[in-house]
């Protein structure tokens, strides 16, 4: 105490003596000041020089590029969650919001606003950062190609990835003829406008079809594999083709085009006979190394920029460089996958939201103001779907798919999105699109891109015949988060149900929260996440079936495969803090509360969500429901201990025999004295299981619940109604060992468990609610 008065007296000593020498040579040195006045704020107030330094400070360019930012982020983000909210992909909804900031909907409502948020002259900023976005997310999809996919099935996806070119280009380009006279001759020759109309239609947007793909558990389908390969294809194509379009609209015909097109036909040689084995040896090196360093870091976004700036000078545009930057990266999965991991989020979250505002801001809806330029737009979109969709279905249908399959793939195709929105910024800058059939043709993309998810929702109805369960197992579903967990869940289904678990299906499902996640990311985490399952499984000599999904709705997807797969068991893990921090909490909200838990050490928020969540699985489904709450158990531990108070608590004893297959655990009973004196030591199951295994059974009655003691490294069974009850119990329940918690089905007349305890005949099991009045 007293040094800290003593530092205190040097602190107040200092500041003082201090302070006093400084004002002392201020007021020293005005003596040498002549002015008068000022320049600035002669004969004003206080208060109003300080507006006219607000008023200046808000007119700075730096100011206004950075609330610019704040409300793209903003507004981007909540119609971006809205749009995800209704099952489309969060891409549209970024698109939709950067066309409400522009002058269709802030500029025609708000126009003040407008105005003050994106004036004229700051745009060159914002266009600038945006452009800065698509070079880093244009290098981030060239590295999610995969070759060794379009290898797969290398002759299919040649077929329907180049049919769905050729025919909507074609399709395009005659559509041009007729819309050329009347729109577009008095801005631009008619090649460039036909060749950009083409290649507008040609598009596929590979990044949210991959996405749509893996949100519906298609990835590891042979379908979602040929879509995904077509659409590798089809990105590649259409960017060689977009590449070639752009060097004969800027040289104004193919003769003149030529010389561009050599050159970057050298520079792709380069890029892919030079550079690309190069950084193959190079990042071989640095795959083996605990870490990527950021001398390589800054070496690989150097050659990203070289590439780029030497696309833009050959004259095919710095996005192409960026792709094909991208293309030529190691193949070596963690390379690219930590590589994507430090640039996709700030492209993604940061700099393509820009992106989109900037487009919106030259698209005004308000253009097509006659019904005639609504009928053109209409014709557009009729061709685009057309050429696209039908070109696809068509020609996998022609390679052997069925109709419901060839259908689906031309409705993948058909989405365009970000990657129609980078081809048509690029047309009007050039001044090749016009203003009207840029918005035309902007609102075509939306509209392809939306009708994607509902649409291939109608085709999977009307063609995928429901399929009724013909599996004579029963089944179960382990639900996991982290890898171990489902090492640990498949255990504990073990444990719970013996050696009967091999009659039964066992599905084990990992959801990957997120609705956003690179393919390749998530196929590391697919493969990461099943790997200590897989050898658990091994060990006991179960097959399990594997599912895997990326989704931000943890529960909905649970429920759905709990419906989809007519499960009887579904096993889930929970965190230490599951249920805690439950009695006594207020409810609403006031400002000592929120005091209370910010300051508060301990945050019992996941256990609380984790536990909303559960009750809304059990809710919705019908199931008997497997909690494993792990509190340091240890797999080695004899000792399971079941818990039993009530006459609704029987079913557990039902589970006992499996338990005694396992020669080395123990069981023990707790009991309170008045149940174990009125129900327990008459019931039959108990009565049996006590008599053939008197050395590994004990029953341990008590008066009062807090008197318990338990070992930490024990498991404890219990029902999840006991569980509700003990949870309130806060020393008790904090004190509690690994817990495996069981809701039985609410189905009426039937066991709650499929086997009986092993000893115990199955025509004795009877539902617990019906066992003791």
């Amino acid at each position: 105490m007293k040094r800290s008065k003593k530092n205190f007296l040097i602190y107040g000593s200092m500041m003082l003596l201090f302070g006093t020498l400084i004002y002392l040579a201020i007021h020293t040195g005005e003596t040498f000041d002549h002015s008068k006045s000022t320049a600035v704020g002669h004969g004003s107030s206080p208060w109003s020089l300080f507006q006219h330094i607000l008023s200046d400070n808000l007119s700075n360019p730096v100011s206004i590029l950075l609330l610019q930012i704040i409300v793209i982020l903003i507004v981007v983000r909540i119609v971006s969650a809205l749009f995800k909210y209704i099952g489309q992909p969060g891409v549209i909804g970024e698109i939709i919001a950067g066309i409400a900031l522009g002058p269709s909907l802030l500029g025609y409502f708000w126009p003040e606003a407008f105005q003050f948020l994106f004036p004229a002259e700051s745009l060159t900023n914002l266009n600038l950062l945006s452009q800065i976005g698509l070079v880093l997310f244009m290098f981030i999809i060239g590295m999610e190609l995969d070759f060794g996919v379009l290898k797969q099935k290398l002759h299919e996806t040649l077929v329907i990835s180049h049919a769905g070119i050729i025919v909507p280009f074609f399709l395009g380009i005659a559509t041009s003829i007729w819309a050329y006279e009347e729109y577009a001759s008095h801005q631009t020759a008619f090649l460039p406008f036909a060749l950009f109309i083409g290649i507008s239609m040609s598009i596929t947007a590979f990044p949210v079809l991959a996405r749509i793909i893996q949100e519906r558990n298609m990835t590891q389908t042979p379908l979602g594999v040929l879509a995904i390969a077509s659409a590798a294809n089809d990105d590649i194509t259409a960017w060689c083709l977009l590449a070639v379009v752009i060097a004969i609209a800027k040289a104004g015909s193919i003769v003149s085009a030529l010389f561009t097109i050599g050159l970057a036909l050298v520079y792709m040689t380069v890029m892919f006979v030079v550079v690309r084995p190069f950084l193959r040896k190079v990042g071989n090196v640095y795959a083996n190394s605990e870490v990527i360093n950021k001398s390589f870091i800054s070496f690989i976004f150097l050659i990203l920029i070289l590439s780029a700036v030497t696309t833009e000078i050959i004259g095919i545009h710095a996005l192409f460089g960026a792709f094909l930057a991208g293309v030529v990266m190691p193949v070596n999965t963690g390379f690219r996958k930590v590589m994507m991991e430090k640039i996709e989020d700030i492209a993604l979250v940061f700099f393509l939201p820009l992106f989109f505002v900037y487009t919106g801001l030259r698209t005004e809806i308000g253009l097509l103001n006659t019904p005639e330029l609504w009928m053109v737009c209409a014709v557009f979109i009729f061709v685009a779907v057309l050429g696209k969709l039908g070109g696809c279905a068509l020609a996998a249908r022609l390679v052997g798919e069925s109709t419901g399959d060839s259908l689906k793939i031309g409705t993948l195709m058909n989405t365009r999105g970000l990657m129609e929105l980078v081809a048509l910024n690029i047309g009007y800058e050039m001044g090749v699109l016009p203003p009207e059939v840029f918005v035309m043709l902007i609102l075509m993309a939306l509209i392809t891109t939306f009708m994607t998810t509902p649409l291939l929702s109608a085709v999977q109805h009307l063609f995928d015949k429901k399929r009724k369960r013909t599996y004579p197992k029963k089944n179960i579903l382990l639900s996991f988060g982290q890898a171990e967990s489902g090492r640990s869940l498949l255990y504990m289904a073990r444990l719970l149900l013996g050696h009967r678990l091999k009659d039964f299906r066992v599905i084990a499902s990992h959801f990957t929260l997120g609705s956003d996640v690179n393919p390749i990311k998530a196929a590391q985490f697919r493969k990461e996440s099943f790997q200590p399952i897989k050898q658990e499984a091994a060990r006991l000599r179960i097959h399990i079936e594997k599912r895997y999904k990326v989704t931000d709705k943890l529960a909905t997807e649970i429920i759905r495969s709990v419906r989809k797969e007519e499960i009887d068991f579904l096993f889930v893990g929970a965190g230490i803090q599951f249920m805690q921090n439950r009695k006594g909490q207020p409810a609403g909200f006031n400002i000592p509360k929120l005091f209370q838990f910010i300051k508060s050490p301990s945050c019992y928020l996941p256990g609380r969500l984790f536990q909303e969540k559960l009750e809304s699985i059990i809710e919705q489904t019908d199931c008997n429901t497997v909690i494993f709450v792990n509190r340091n158990f240890s797999h080695h531990s004899r000792q399971v201990s079941i818990f039993v108070d009530q006459a609704e608590d029987l079913f557990l004893l039902d589970f006992v025999g499996n338990l005694l297959e396992n020669r080395e655990k123990k069981i023990r009973i707790y009991a309170s004295g008045d149940f174990y004196r009125t129900i327990l030591h008459k019931d039959e199951t108990f009565l049996t299981l006590n008599e053939q295994h008197p050395e590994r059974m004990t029953i341990e009655t008590f008066d009062r619940e807090e008197q318990l003691r338990f070992h930490e490294q024990e498991l404890m069974l219990m029902s999840y109604r006991t569980c509700l009850y003990l949870s309130q119990i806060e020393r008790l329940f904090s004190r509690l060992p690994s817990m495996l918690i069981v809701k039985p089905t609410d189905k009426s007349n039937e066991a709650v468990t499929p086997v009986s305890a092993a000893p115990v005949d199955a025509s004795t099991l009877r539902h617990s609610n019906n066992r003791h009045n």
